[in-house]
């Protein structure tokens, strides 16, 4: 009915619009934290620690926001993200540069796995609500998911050059503060102007449906365990902490150069992930193809991409120590590597939609991001790690073997019947 069609369109635009605000935060707190901590004296695993408890909290939260959403509804759980950031965003301006390390790092680590709470909360409220909003022919499910996942990619790209520039132009706690006061102004009018359209929650949920049946959105999110592990195996901490090498002499001049070129790569690695992401629809064809081709590009993807890694890998191994010209080299490589990962990204946000069923869209796609999370927390832990053990060749070569686990896992995918392109 057209006036369904309208309410549909109009709660997924503001689904977006809060989205979008919230992931603009999330990019720039990483960014802030990443870089402030750095300066302060914070070896590569201390960084990672940071971090830590908000992959965690990811695992924990997806797992039960799904039938959190389920019983109370999705705009209580987006509502819930949002409140929870802002909260998070103004403890962390509490924080005391004269408390001493270990306080530091375990205030910081609370005050992000509240943080990761928020984004998971928001994150799997705005995912559900595509499968729910969606046009049900033709590429339209497609379509929604990527341009939703690619546009909030390219909205956290532009939260890491804001963190980075904040950081350098105004400080961390003014940072913090700013950001905070202005995602509590959008919460306001999203909650004011949210339309009809998401569904309320059911009272007959309960927590065990969570777990899923159906093998494909099993192996899928075993698959994304270990794309995202991949990811941020090198991008959590290693390339950062090694552009800072590279580029800061230590004074508050090179610090600040460092900064904007640092979070310039990654908001542009972001960004190029998030238009890849918004346009692999059509990159793959996917309205003239079928079901099993679909399913089949996931492990051809994954395949194609852990060759990238794997070359970067050898190539810092055998030049040894930093150069311009590798620098450059490595820049380049991990914006193919950006663009084979959106890819990936976008088949697996578009076949966990695909899989699933509308009344179990929740608990599926929570279970899902747990798994996302758990990837995310794998290649956090290791990103420091094997920065630390072996610097950047081993994040890299980690990263290789990580995408090869995550093409296993994407080959044991079969076309069903609710897997067509929708």
């Amino acid at each position: 009915m057209p006036t369904d069609r309208a309410n549909g369109l109009a709660a997924y635009v503001a689904v977006t619009a809060a989205y979008w605000a919230f992931m603009l935060t999330d990019g720039a707190l990483r960014m802030l934290v990443l870089l402030h901590f750095h300066t302060l004296g914070f070896s590569p695993v201390q960084l990672a620690y940071l971090f830590v408890l908000y992959e965690i909290a990811g695992v924990v939260t997806n797992l039960s926001a799904g039938w959190i959403a389920a019983r109370f509804g999705l705009t209580a759980t987006l509502y819930a993200g949002l409140t929870l950031q802002v909260v998070a965003l103004l403890a962390l301006a509490r924080l005391d540069p004269t408390w001493a390390i270990g306080a530091s790092v375990a205030y910081v680590m609370l005050v992000q796995g509240a943080s990761g709470v928020a984004k998971d909360l928001a994150k799997m409220s705005s995912k559900s609500a595509v499968k729910l909003l969606a046009p049900k022919g033709g590429d339209g499910l497609f379509r929604w998911v990527a341009l939703l996942t690619g546009s909030k990619n390219a909205v956290k790209g532009l939260g890491f050059l804001l963190g980075a520039a904040l950081l350098g132009l105004a400080g961390f706690v003014p940072s913090v503060l700013g950001m905070a006061a202005v995602l509590a102004a959008i919460l306001i009018a999203v909650v004011l102007r949210m339309p009809s359209g998401l569904p309320a929650g059911r009272k007959d949920a309960t927590f065990r449906e969570v777990f899923s049946k159906n093998r494909n959105v099993n192996w899928l999110s075993l698959s994304r365990v270990f794309l995202f592990g991949a990811r941020d195996v090198w991008f959590v901490v290693g390339i950062p902490i090694y552009f800072y090498a590279v580029l800061s002499d230590g004074s508050e001049a090179g610090n600040r150069m460092a900064f904007f070129v640092i979070g310039s790569f990654m908001a542009v690695w972001i960004i190029l992930y998030g238009a890849v992401q918004a346009a692999a629809p059509k990159l793959l064809h996917a309205r003239a193809r079928g079901a099993a081709a679909i399913v089949a590009d996931a492990k051809t993807w994954a395949l194609a991409l852990s060759v990238v890694p794997l070359a970067l890998a050898l190539l810092t191994l055998t030049a040894g120590s930093p150069a311009p010209w590798l620098t450059a080299l490595l820049v380049a490589g991990l914006l193919v590597f950006g663009a084979i990962f959106a890819v990936n990204s976008a088949l697996h946000s578009y076949l966990i939609l695909a899989f699933t069923e509308d009344r179990r869209v929740t608990m599926d796609v929570g279970f899902y991001y747990m798994a996302n999370a758990a990837g995310r927390l794998m290649g956090t832990v290791l990103s420091g790690a094997s920065y630390q053990l072996g610097g950047l060749p081993l994040c890299l070569g980690t990263a290789a073997a990580m995408v090869a686990l995550s093409a296993w896992g994407a080959g044991h995918l079969r076309a069903e019947p609710a897997a067509r392109p929708a």
